[in-house]
């Protein structure tokens, strides 16, 4: 499954094709509370129907009653992108669902330009991060690779989105665990791969839709690339197979680099890397472990829920309470249990 993002630019280059009206839409600021952030995309095809979401689902409603043959009878006006906002007042606030007040300012783009949404399809594909930035005032498009992300920006005038190849995720170790953890990662955008030498676990991998990489799990790291949109998680249990995986994963620009273990295990591992392979507490400042948010998960499907959503917080920029820390909760439960 790929992200909602290339989803909604590949739909939207498949109706011009066609030679259907296409309006692209994208959630350019919001004040207050927004069910959509900046940079959400939807795609709206000239008798009605809606690809992606700038909102819950009602601000959609409104746009194709007025852009849509199906309701406004003249289609999708034509001309340079428009600015349009919702929820300026308590009244359209409460209209069109937004949250406490929420404002939401779109930009709606009128039959995009075609070849240059198969340029940007085709950058994507290659595997390049892609700066696309728009005029307001003449609907120009100007498309260039960049090598870092950057934040969107709309100053009124000019907007900036720079969108990539997707999430990528490689998972060292093919058992239970990383099935549970490759499935919601592919249900939120990953594109996943996993990599274990031992044909007994790699011979019964049944989850569709995943890379799998027979291979030393440090030469498979390096042929990964891993890059700023990239995550490594060692799920092997197997200090020769995880390790490996981490040395390289450490000095590469993966947003996220996790193994699984136990706190004493994680010490280990730690104590291990220094002292064998020349790392320092500075190098693994990066390597989470134990790994996942601490809600008292078992089984395996429910660790599986815990790493992902520290992966997914890692990922939003989101900086996690001690609380939830793995560590610390059950240091903290340790400290509060009965003495025998």
């Amino acid at each position: 499954m790929e992200s909602i993002d290339l989803l909604v630019l590949r739909t939207a280059r498949d109706w011009l094709q066609a030679g259907d009206q296409v309006m692209l839409a994208t959630v350019a600021r919001t004040w207050g509370s927004s069910p959509r952030p900046v940079g959400s995309m939807m795609a709206l095809r000239g008798d009605g129907r809606v690809i992606g979401s700038v909102s819950g689902g009602c601000i959609e409603d409104d746009l194709v009653h007025r852009y849509t043959t199906a309701y406004s009878g003249d289609g999708m006006p034509e001309g340079p992108p428009q600015v349009v906002q919702y929820g300026v007042s308590a009244d359209e606030a409460h209209r069109f669902g937004l949250p406490c007040g929420g404002t939401l300012e779109l930009i709606l783009e009128f039959t995009p330009a075609l070849p240059s949404l198969e340029q940007l399809l085709a950058q994507l594909d290659a595997g390049h991060l892609v700066r696309r930035e728009l005029d307001l005032g003449s609907g120009h498009v100007h498309l260039s690779t960049t090598a870092t992300p950057e934040q969107f920006s709309f100053d009124g005038q000019r907007m900036v989105n720079t969108l990539g190849p997707g999430y990528r995720m490689l998972l060292i170790g093919a058992g239970v665990l990383a099935e549970y953890l490759a499935t919601m990662a592919l249900f939120n955008g990953f594109k996943v791969a996993v990599c274990d030498p031992r044909p007994e676990y790699m011979g019964g991998w049944n989850v569709a839709g995943v890379e799998k990489i027979v291979g030393m799990p440090d030469d498979v790291v390096r042929a990964f690339v891993p890059d700023l949109r990239s995550c490594i998680v060692g799920l092997s249990h197997d200090p020769k197979l995880d390790d490996l995986a981490l040395l390289e994963a450490l000095h590469s620009p993966a947003f996220y680099i996790g193994v699984i273990g136990s706190r004493r295990n994680n010490q280990l591992r730690r104590e291990r890397l220094i002292e064998h392979f020349g790392e320092s507490e500075a190098s693994l400042a990066r390597l989470h472990g134990p790994i996942g948010i601490y809600i008292g998960s078992k089984t395996p499907a429910e660790i599986a829920v815990s790493v992902m959503a520290e992966i997914l917080a890692v990922k939003n920029g989101v900086a996690l309470p001690s609380a939830v820390n793995v560590s610390k909760a059950k240091q903290a439960l340790g400290a509060l249990a009965p003495p025998l």
